[in-house]
C-alpha cells in the first residue's frame, strides 16, 4: 500500500504546508542566481519564431461545463501578466514568477485541478493549459528548459491540438514551476491572445532565423500494470535549417511516463 502523504490523512494541514511552500519558493529564487525576466512590451518583435493554437473548452472532463468557463476567466487573467513579456540575453523566465499576483485584483475561480492526486475543484484551477502551451512553444526555440514537470496522469482525453503525446508541463505554485533559460544573445518575445473558442501562444523574435523547430514522438508505448495503463513517449526535436529543409540536428528531449485515466481508443495497442 503506497504510504500517504501527511496532509492526505491531515487535509486541515495543507492550507498551512501551502502557505509554508509558497514563501520558501519565491524565497529560493531571490537567491538562486537566475535574473528573473519581467518586462513587458505592447508592441511585438516583427517575426513569429513559432505559433500554436489550442481549444479553450473541454466537454469530456466528466465536470459540469461551468468549471470551463471558470478556467477561461483563470486564463485570461494569467495570460495578462505573459502577453509581451521579454525574455532577454541571460534570464530565466519562471511561470510562476511571472504571473504571481494575477489575482490580486480579480480573484481567480474555481476550476479543475489535481490535488493529492484527485481531480478537484480549485481557485487558479486549469493554469496548466496555459503552462502546457508555453513549454510547447518554448520547444520550438533555442531556450534551454530548466524545470519542467510532466503530469503523473492524464484524468481525460486532451482536446485536439498540434502538440503530440508527452508534450506538457505540470504547475503548482509553491511545488511545480516551468522555467525556461535564454542562453542566446537574442531577445525573444512571448504572445498570448484569445478567440472565442480558442487560446493561441507564439513566441516573436527580431530577425528571421535562418532555421526552425519541429518536435514530434519518437514511439510512443503502452503498458499495463495491474490495473493501471501507463503511456510512454519519446519526445524528439529537430533543428531544420532554411532553405533547403535539411536536419541540422535531432536529439531526443526526454521519455515522458504518465498514467492514463480514461478508455484509450479502440485498437490502441498495450
Amino acid at each position: 500500500m503506497e504510504k500517504k502523504r501527511l496532509t492526505q490523512r491531515f487535509p486541515w494541514l495543507l492550507p498551512i504546508r501551502k502557505k509554508q511552500r509558497i514563501f520558501c519558493f519565491y524565497l529560493g529564487m531571490r537567491f538562486d542566481k537566475n535574473r528573473y525576466c519581467s518586462a513587458q512590451e505592447k508592441t511585438f518583435y516583427p517575426h513569429v519564431l513559432f505559433s500554436s493554437r489550442c481549444p479553450m473548452y473541454n466537454a469530456d472532463t466528466g465536470f459540469d461545463m461551468v468549471y470551463q468557463e471558470n478556467k477561461v476567466h483563470n486564463l485570461k487573467l494569467a495570460a495578462a501578466k505573459l502577453d509581451g513579456m521579454l525574455i532577454g540575453p541571460g534570464e530565466t523566465f519562471s511561470f510562476w514568477k511571472a504571473v504571481r499576483f494575477a489575482d490580486r485584483d480579480v480573484p481567480y475561480r474555481e476550476a479543475l485541478a489535481t490535488v493529492n492526486g484527485r481531480l478537484v475543484t480549485v481557485p487558479g484551477g486549469g493554469l496548466c493549459q496555459l503552462s502546457n502551451l508555453l513549454f510547447w512553444v518554448f520547444l520550438h526555440s533555442p531556450l534551454t528548459v530548466t524545470e519542467r514537470h510532466g503530469h503523473q496522469v492524464k484524468d481525460f482525453p486532451e482536446p485536439e491540438s498540434d502538440a503530440p503525446c508527452g508534450v506538457d508541463a505540470a504547475v503548482a505554485e509553491g511545488w511545480k514551476d516551468l522555467k525556461v533559460r535564454n542562453d542566446t544573445p537574442y531577445a525573444f518575445q512571448i504572445g498570448i491572445s484569445f478567440d472565442t473558442a480558442g487560446v493561441t501562444g507564439s513566441l516573436y523574435v527580431r530577425e528571421e532565423p535562418g532555421f526552425f523547430w519541429q518536435v514530434e514522438n519518437g514511439q510512443v508505448r503502452y503498458q499495463k500494470k495491474r490495473d493501471r495503463v501507463i503511456e510512454e513517449a519519446d519526445v524528439i526535436q529537430k533543428k531544420i535549417g532554411l532553405p533547403g529543409g535539411i536536419v541540422l540536428e535531432e536529439r531526443l528531449l526526454y521519455t515522458n511516463r504518465c498514467e492514463i485515466g480514461y478508455a484509450l481508443p479502440e485498437g490502441r495497442m498495450i
